[in-house]
């Protein structure tokens, strides 16, 4: 459970605050003059730094925004109404699978008992239990929403939070190493990636024993790739897609341009796939991008791809 002390000054930097919620130093600086919030103290040399109460406070309006709120509804509310608020608008359902599966909250009280070797046992016995795929997207998937919102609320800590995305870290590598590799002459063959700045490589991770046990060839280059470089990769990788996953982390902007730029680069055969929660792939459609809605997705968009390529 939670051990944190709430007497200890702990303040963050812009940087780290920028790191830590994905709202930008620009945003910070414009609510601040805008609504008064955040309030951050200034050093000797004038520079911001923000309470650790400040920080969880945007944590919660960010994700907020992912919903759809607008700044001005929502930046100067007191934490507790924004709480309440999430609570409403957002409220995370905790499903209990089938085959005997338990209630995905059975792991989160793993996580918050600190139970590493207890939650790694359960999430692989479920693994064994559904197959790999259904796994991913049936308890996986749901499972890092619900953990989000856990957090988000303040029920976990960060550190809690990073031990539950290491774990399926861990689980899903050893996972992928088990999947039999394709033949050479595979097709389609998939780069994996993520843009410069978007530093969340679990969806990737989720996304490539998906690709593989539908066939495909799979290269994945983790997280924060610079554009060029995708490019440079997929044309001497022969990829005829390059399969991209976002957070909230970059700005909506951040997204389409990059997509936008991306798609120029890119040889027309080569086809770009973006997934993940980044809302504006949902919101505003790019011509040249396959958007997808959901992990599951993965299987028809390849069978679709293998019909118009064979």
């Amino acid at each position: 459970m939670s051990t944190r002390s709430e007497a200890r000054p702990i303040t963050l930097s812009i940087a780290a605050v920028e790191r830590d919620t994905g709202l930008t130093k620009d945003t910070l600086r414009i609510w601040e003059r805008r609504y008064g919030f955040p309030a951050p103290d200034r050093n000797a040399l004038a520079e911001r730094f923000y309470p650790l109460e400040q920080v969880e406070k945007l944590r919660v309006i960010k994700r907020l925004l992912d919903a759809g709120h607008r700044p001005g509804q929502i930046v100067s509310q007191p934490v507790d109404a924004l709480l309440r608020l999430s609570d409403g608008s957002a409220a995370v359902a905790a499903p209990r699978g089938d085959l005997g599966q338990p209630d995905l909250r059975t792991y989160v009280d793993l996580v918050r008992a600190h139970d590493v070797d207890g939650l790694r046992r359960q999430l692989a016995q479920a693994q064994l239990q559904l197959g790999l795929g259904r796994f991913i997207i049936d308890v996986v998937s749901p499972l890092n929403t619900l953990i989000g919102d856990t957090w988000m609320r303040g029920h976990l800590e960060v550190f809690e939070e990073h031990l539950y995305t290491e774990s399926i870290h861990v689980l899903l590598r050893q996972a992928i190493s088990t999947v039999p590799g394709p033949e050479p002459a595979s097709q389609p063959r998939v780069l994996l990636t993520t843009f410069p700045h978007e530093p969340h490589g679990l969806g990737l991770l989720m996304a490539e024993p998906l690709f593989l046990l539908e066939g495909c060839r799979c290269l994945s280059l983790g997280v924060q790739t610079p554009i060029w470089d995708i490019v440079l990769a997929a044309k001497s990788q022969r990829a005829d897609i390059v399969a991209l996953s976002f957070s909230s982390m970059l700005t909506p902007t951040a997204v389409t341009t990059g997509l936008a730029e991306l798609r120029e680069k890119l040889p027309p055969s080569i086809e770009i796939w973006a997934g993940g929660s980044a809302p504006v792939l949902q919101r505003r459609p790019l011509a040249g991008v396959t958007a997808l809605a959901a992990l599951g997705a993965i299987a028809g968009e390849t069978r679709r791809w293998r019909v118009q390529h064979g």
